[in-house]
């Protein structure tokens, strides 16, 4: 998307994530429109409005007390978003370039949303669901138009996380997931694209870390209090800097293989075992940086100034939170 370019964007679905998505393109400049697509009362519908409107105004207040905006913003950023009502939700739906689908987690209320965007968004909207759960190749078959149909999942709080897991289904045309693509990295969202697969990435991992912590509480081998500070200032703080993968590499292939061959023997359960992509790439000598091969291609590379630039970023993180101490003289 050119630079300065602004769309109106449409969320159908007033709740939480709507309201995220609402804050996040309105911060940006955009027309947003929060649809309410469930019948109720003027007076019901008054109540969510100004729940809504509610939020959105704490979570920029939020940011001006963080220093990011001014309070004397936070008025204009409110009046570029309209709650509408079921009965007027069609005619703003209409004018729409880019509609996401925030209702419920249930497959009768996709069902009915997207039938909902069918009939009343124009024929060129880019559509995108931000489940957590339905995969966009089964909600492709929901949606009449599919090729302009894929999933954005948005992570909460939806106003404040950068990521956004994109993923198309087989028959998404590639030009809709490279136009959501850049209206995301317009707002200064970090968006990758990824295929249907349950969990998509972060959930799928998050899943497993969240599981092995709770473990690790229910076997007594550190209370609650000390899994979160271990998380908090060895794994946090050292994943905030390198992702999984690249570390995999940074640190060698080869120690990830024989550390995970000792916790699958150890603990006496397979969920520890290397992938066999691991394996694969131990059996070729693909051990990460040190031979120049391994997930990643280090070929070519400058690796030293690489892990250098790594390096500083982790020093300067740790300083940022108060953990680079001067040294003792």
């Amino acid at each position: 998307m050119p630079h300065g370019a602004r769309s109106v964007i449409a969320s159908v679905g007033a709740g939480r994530m709507g309201r995220g998505i609402a804050h996040a393109f309105a911060y940006a400049g955009h027309e947003v429109h929060l649809l309410d697509i469930k019948p109720r009362s003027a007076e019901a519908f008054a109540t969510l409005e100004a729940e809504a409107r509610a939020e959105v105004e704490a979570s920029l207040g939020f940011l001006a007390e963080a220093g990011l905006l001014s309070r004397d913003l936070i008025g204009t950023i409110l009046a570029r978003i309209t709650v509408h009502p079921a009965d007027a939700a069609p005619a703003a739906l209409a004018r729409c370039a880019f509609v996401f689908e925030g209702v419920p987690e249930t497959e009768t209320a996709k069902r009915q949303a997207l039938a909902f965007i069918d009939q009343h968004a124009g024929p060129d909207a880019i559509v995108a669901s931000t489940t957590s759960t339905f995969l966009s190749t089964l909600l492709a078959g929901m949606t009449g138009r599919p090729a302009r149909f894929l999933n954005a999942h948005f992570l909460n709080p939806a106003y404040l996380v950068p990521l956004v897991e994109v993923s198309p289904h087989p028959d998404t045309d590639a030009a809709v997931t490279t136009a959501l693509v850049q209206l995301l990295e317009s707002i200064g969202k970090v968006p990758v694209v990824c295929k249907a697969s349950p969990g998509y990435i972060v959930p799928r991992i998050q899943a497993l870390a969240m599981n092995e912590a709770a473990r690790l509480v229910e076997e007594g081998v550190a209370s609650a209090e000390d899994v979160d500070k271990a998380i908090l200032y060895g794994f946090g703080v050292r994943f905030s800097v390198l992702g999984l993968v690249e570390f995999i590499d940074w640190g060698g292939g080869d120690i990830l293989f024989y550390a995970s061959r000792y916790m699958a023997q150890a603990m006496g359960d397979d969920r520890f075992k290397a992938p066999a992509a691991v394996e694969e790439n131990m059996a070729q000598g693909r051990i990460g940086m040190k031979t120049g091969q391994g997930f990643y291609d280090w070929q070519g590379r400058d690796v030293e100034a690489h892990r250098k630039r790594r390096i500083g970023e982790f020093v300067a993180l740790l300083r940022h939170l108060g953990q680079m101490r001067p040294p003792v003289v």
